[in-house]
């Protein structure tokens, strides 16, 4: 079975991607079709701004922080970013992260969760599938969009879900095992990394 890093991509101060993550991990652990999940917090893996002098898809990296980062984008097979939406588009700390990497992306799936205000976060979900299909990614289409997402939020800095939220949850879970599977046999092919 397949690991799946759930990214959580807000990092500023009084964010609630941590809460909406954690619905999102227990979620993934109660439909049991990944064998581990990770909750990867971009607050917490703290990368500095692209400071990697050769281009990613090289994979010569400089700096340990790019080297554990790979390690750590490498050993997952499936995705799940946890994903505001910051005028019309997804936050810079994503990119950023992105950006980093290149081969360690491909060929595996991606689900987005997205949160905001009216749109629910879906101009920042459609404007990262541009990315992530460039770098050999599959965005499924089953997504869990929150509207006004502190409505959802208890006192006690929990997410209580409405049935339509799991219901999302559950369809977009299910689909990114199965789309995790089929990609699997193109992940083991070995990779060609461009001289330098």
């Amino acid at each position: 079975m397949s690991k799946l890093a759930i990214i959580v991509a807000s990092t500023r101060p009084g964010r609630v991607g941590p809460v909406v993550a954690q619905w999102v991990e227990t979620e993934a652990k109660k439909q049991g079709g990944f064998a581990e999940c990770e909750l990867v917090d971009l607050a917490e893996v703290n990368l500095p701004f692209m400071d990697e002098p050769h281009h990613p898809r090289l994979a010569r990296y400089t700096h340990q922080h790019t080297r554990d980062w790979s390690a750590r984008i490498s050993a997952a097979d499936a995705f799940i970013f946890v994903m505001p939406e910051y005028n019309y588009g997804y936050n810079a700390e994503l990119k950023n992260a992105i950006d980093f990497l290149h081969h360690e992306w491909q060929y595996k799936p991606v689900g987005l969760v997205s949160y905001g205000g009216v749109s629910a976060g879906t101009r920042a979900a459609q404007m990262i599938k541009q990315v992530v299909t460039t770098l050999k990614m599959t965005p499924i289409p089953e997504a869990v969009s929150l509207p006004f997402v502190h409505q959802f939020i208890d006192e006690g800095r929990s997410l209580v879900p409405t049935e339509i939220m799991t219901a999302s949850a559950e369809s977009m879970l299910a689909e990114l095992v199965r789309v995790s599977a089929a990609l699997r046999p193109l992940r083991s092919e070995p990779r060609t990394v461009p001289a330098p």
